[in-house]
């Protein structure tokens, strides 16, 4: 291993030309050499860089330095944001570098050239101000003349001249040095200062005194380099060559189209644009829209077919064309014929059928619907749908049904913007567009249904659709144009009222569609469902015969639900059974009767058993009347107590609020429990349990608070509850009883039950009278205020 003491630097001048050689000896280098921080920048020896100098003790520095032997020590700075780094600062291997040139600016800064000579390892800062000064190990190269050696140079120049011909911010005398340096670790200091590495990897290059490990770390860095500027080769030539073909594309069009009109020959696409400015100009909209779509017509005419915007611009025009902006349906409005429509088509709803007969007395005579919008809300099964088709067969007016149920997308109602690849409008254009008329009744169905999530909340969309004073300007995202929806008769239904959001319920005017009774379903069955499952099977009434009695049967054993959905299945199901045995016998049997007793053998045992109020033998058990979206149900409320220490237990799936009546019934009947003539004296001694059946079923609401004071007043009291009593009615904690909901659907659930007797608030009276007359009469209304007479009423005398 050879060390000599002195090496020729070759320093390029300003005009880029080799100077003469300074012959400088380490020998002659200074014990103490000033120290200059880098930043962003690692200088190697025989490297030429230049640097800007701008803090004041830098300038110092340079200002010493170029007074001297212009001789300093150059380092990077581990936190390159530091202004004046400290001896901590800085890394603690550098370089000795020759100031060459030095230009100082007005605004106190400077630039110098410098000359990387040596190697140097940093062993102590002598002094910190007015700048860094520092005693220094100089470093030599280990050079190693082995084939080993050569090899990896060889390879190593092979790499950097490929490199050199794909980078262009390469100069050629970077490629003339590579070509004529001999020595291996001047050779790895070359592309170490010219090659696209980061700081750390410079700097680790730069502590690296052995050229053949040198040599080894560098290696890998060049084959990287290689295959990212070889990469990004290909992937400029990709682009570069399809610019070219777009725009060689493009050229050939223009001189195609230009060769066409000398010719006198028309364009490919001058057929549909002339056919779509004609569409335009006949098509009835309003003159907004009629300019929107000449400029988009224009835009169409100067976009090539083949483009993808031509596409999104062609479906645009489409739209606007086909949709109903003028086109309306006459309305004939004949009040007689309406109510021989709705009467003919939907059995009962006497109230619901004049509400509706009074909204369209209201458009014939206004000629304009500026009214709330009808929301008719009832139990599954009850005719809300077919009560919407039937208000258009009313008008004359095109039909169309929109279902909400599941909606999440306020897109949906919108639409999407032309921005989005395969955007479309919203159901409400779509919808106008098909009917082909801009004032349709359509039925947004379900409208309780509609839910929300990230993409937006499709009730707040529909406010402005619904709301009689915005919607004339109803502007689709799509569309981005006004669309007037206030011609068109929106119609909504429901199952409840509660999910409903409030600003919406708020424009809605409700109608609300009760249950049916067993005669109304009885009635609804021979007159619509029996017929219409017959045409639909092939049937006729000569061939099957369905009775009376044997429709009430269906009725009570094999459905259970408010409305006639069930009814109707049950019905086709045996119209189906009677079809197969005709077809089966060759239709000897004519005609085949369906009587009750055969309805096992058809449809199977009944579901549900006709029931009949429990008997009531034990103390603690009432009663109970509640309302579901499927109509009136009987439940039971048990009660008994035990040794404990006074607690009340709660069981059977119960909300907040019914378990909140309970403990307001037992509340109240300890503080009443001497004007009662109830036994407490060791009510601390014992737990009460409140339990009420089908725990698997979730109930709630107020209206199980007189049925629970009730099984209390029976516990504590030693009374039994009379079995042939129901009862049903909110309670206060000063024994008031209030007023609660579903009346109707309460006292058709008791009367199914075989119940004599209901218990109803006083502030139910007038519900008492919305329900049928036959229920009436097979059930007695006893009207409570306070508990004191529901006790009375409902528990047995002694």
């Amino acid at each position: 291993m050879t060390s000599p003491d002195t090496e020729f630097i070759s320093i390029l001048g300003a005009s880029g030309s080799p100077e003469a050689p300074a012959r400088i000896s380490s020998r002659s280098l200074p014990e103490v050499l000033p120290i200059l921080g880098l930043s962003d920048i690692v200088i190697f020896p025989g490297a030429v860089a230049p640097l800007l100098v701008e803090t004041g003790p830098s300038i110092r520095l340079i200002d010493d330095v170029v007074a001297g032997d212009r001789l300093m020590g150059v380092v990077l700075q581990r936190r390159p944001e530091v202004a004046d780094p400290a001896p901590e600062d800085l890394y603690e291997y550098g370089c000795v570098v020759r100031l060459a040139k030095m230009v100082k600016f007005p605004d106190n800064t400077a630039r110098v050239l410098v000359e990387g000579l040596w190697r140097i390892r940093v062993t102590h800062y002598t002094k910190t101000t007015p700048y860094l000064t520092a005693q220094y190990e100089l470093l030599h190269d280990e050079r190693e003349d082995t084939i080993e050696i050569t090899a990896m140079m060889r390879n190593a120049q092979s790499h950097f001249q490929e490199i050199i011909k794909l980078s262009p911010a390469l100069s050629e005398q970077i490629k003339v040095a590579a070509l004529n340096t001999e020595d291996p670790g001047h050779f790895a200091d070359l592309i170490a200062a010219n090659l696209n590495l980061n700081l750390e990897d410079r700097q680790k290059l730069l502590e690296t005194a052995s050229v053949k490990e040198r040599l080894a770390r560098l290696l890998p860095m060049l084959n990287r380099e290689h295959e990212v500027l070889t990469l990004s080769s290909k992937i400029q030539t990709d682009v570069a060559s399809s610019i070219a073909k777009t725009q060689r594309d493009f050229f050939l069009r223009e001189q195609m189209r230009a060769i066409q009109r000398e010719l006198g020959e028309s364009e490919p696409n001058s057929g549909e644009i002339k056919s779509l400015r004609e569409r335009i100009e006949q098509t009835r909209m309003p003159p907004d829209v009629q300019k929107t779509a000449l400029q988009e017509l224009e835009r169409l005419q100067q976009t090539p077919p083949a483009a993808a915007e031509y596409g999104v611009a062609r479906n645009y025009l489409d739209w606007i064309l086909s949709l109903p902006w003028e086109q309306a349906t006459e309305d004939k409005i004949d009040l007689s014929a309406a109510a021989r429509i709705l009467n003919a088509q939907h059995f009962g709803l006497a109230k619901v059928k004049d509400r509706l007969l009074e909204f369209l007395a209201v458009i014939k005579r206004k000629k304009v619907i500026k009214g709330p919008i009808l929301c008719l809300v009832g139990p599954p099964g009850v005719g809300k749908t077919s009560l919407g088709k039937s208000v258009a067969d009313a008008l004359g007016r095109k039909f169309a049904r929109i279902s909400l149920g599941g909606m999440r997308d306020e897109a949906e109602i919108r639409g999407h913007r032309r921005t989005y690849v395969g955007a479309l409008p919203g159901r409400i254009i779509q919808t106008l567009r098909r009917v082909e008329s801009c004032n349709p009744v359509i039925l947004l169905d379900e409208l309780d249904k509609v839910g929300a999530d990230f993409r937006g909340d499709p009730a707040a969309a529909l406010l402005e659709v619904l709301d009689p004073a915005q919607n004339n300007t109803f502007t689709d995202h799509y569309l981005d144009l006004p669309f007037d929806l206030s011609r068109v008769l929106f119609v909504t239904t429901a199952n409840w009222l509660e999910p409903i959001h409030p600003a919406l319920r708020d424009r809605l005017e409700v109608i609300e569609l009760p249950s049916y009774t067993e005669s109304e379903k009885l009635q609804i069955a021979r007159r619509y469902l029996l017929p219409r499952q017959l045409e639909e099977h092939g049937l006729t009434r000569s061939d099957v015969s369905l009775p009376d009695a044997t429709l009430r049967r269906l009725i009570q054993e094999y459905t259970r639900e408010a409305g006639v959905r069930q009814l109707e299945r049950s019905i086709a199901a045996l119209a189906r059974k009677a079809t197969r045995k005709l077809v089966s016998n060759n239709g000897h049997v004519r005609p085949l009767k369906l009587e009750p007793a055969s309805l096992k053998s058809y449809l199977g045992h009944p579901p549900f058993v006709a029931e009949t109020a429990e008997h009531i033998d034990e103390y603690g058990i009432a009663t109970g009347l509640a309302w579901t979206p499927t109509g009136g149900e009987v439940l039971y409320v048990e009660v008994t107590r035990m040794p404990g220490k006074g607690n009340l237990l709660l069981t059977g799936s119960l909300g907040e609020v019914m378990k909140e009546s309970a403990q307001t019934a037992l509340s109240y009947l300890r503080s009443q429990a001497a004007a009662l003539r109830l036994d407490l004296a060791d009510y601390a001694k014992h737990d009460i349990h409140i339990h009420v059946p089908a725990g698997a079923t979730p109930k709630d609401g107020p209206s199980a608070g007189v049925a629970i004071v009730a099984a209390l007043a029976s516990l504590l009291a030693r009374r039994r509850v009379r079995s042939d009593t129901a009862m049903t009615g909110e309670i206060s904690l000063r024994g008031r009883v209030l007023r609660v909901g579903g009346v109707k659907e309460k006292v058709l659930a008791a009367v199914r039950f075989g119940v004599k007797h209901v218990i109803l608030p006083e502030q139910n009276k007038p519900d008492w009278l919305e329900v049928p007359r036959e229920v009436r009469e097979k059930v007695k209304a006893h009207f409570v205020r306070h508990i004191s007479q529901v006790v009375r009423a409902a528990l047995e005398p002694k």
